[in-house]
């Protein structure tokens, strides 16, 4: 929260060293948001996010903050890790948000403690319910399309908690499926995409961890091919 302030009447000397702190605060502000801090996928740096109107610091998950278009975070209050902060933090909303989905696009830079006088926490405002993210957990789809683009999925994979091993799974499903994509069901490609795990949709979804995948994958053809 921006502290308001002023110099009594109108006569001459130094504001006071309270005053000239807030100044110095909100000198500091502005020159981080004319000129963030670039941000380099990979390096493990927090993050300031824009949240509507507001910016807030978000802490990358780790090993998945590589991009380049989406990563993970979390949001954290400007003041982490102090306990105070913590607390505060519980009360705004900030520590039950989990991991989200972020747009790279969605990044000012890296996050410098200029940016504190931004957030929501500043403000002693709470974050609101709908943040502009998704949960950050992640499948892997099956999906048969016909030439039209009409099709069905065959086969749900997940939850992955990166989105690395999602698109690595994909990648070697589609590994799979190389040359055969056009003939494993007639009238259909079937390709495999990582995409957001659809947390109200659990049951549809196998467990990676525990199923044989390639089984799984071959019942689903199978059952298009009676």
């Amino acid at each position: 929260m921006i502290r308001r302030f002023r110099r009594c009447g109108h006569g001459p000397g130094a504001i006071s060293p309270e005053d000239q702190a807030v100044v110095d605060q909100f000198r500091a502000m502005l020159a981080a948001v004319r000129n963030p801090e670039p941000w380099t996928p990979g390096r493990a740096q927090d993050v300031a996010v824009r949240i509507g109107p507001f910016i807030e610091r978000a802490h990358p998950r780790p090993g998945d903050d590589h991009g380049p278009d989406m990563i993970a975070v979390a949001l954290v209050h400007p003041d982490t890790p102090h306990a105070a902060a913590y607390l505060h933090g519980h009360q705004l909303g900030y520590t039950d948000r989990g991991w989200l989905r972020c747009e790279t696009i969605a990044i000012l830079g890296t996050w410098q403690p200029a940016y504190a006088m931004l957030t929501h926490a500043a403000a002693n405002l709470p974050l609101p319910d709908d943040v502009g993210m998704d949960p950050a957990h992640y499948g892997v789809h099956v999906e048969a399309r016909r030439a039209d683009g009409t099709g069905h999925t065959l086969l749900r994979l997940g939850p992955y908690t990166q989105t690395w091993l999602a698109s690595r799974a994909a990648d070697r499903l589609n590994t799979e499926l190389e040359g055969r994509a056009a003939t494993v069901t007639p009238g259909f490609i079937v390709t495999a995409k990582h995409a957001p795990f659809n947390v109200s949709g659990h049951e549809s979804y196998a467990d990676p961890h525990v199923a044989d995948v390639a089984a799984l994958m071959a019942d689903a053809v199978a059952g298009m091919n009676p």
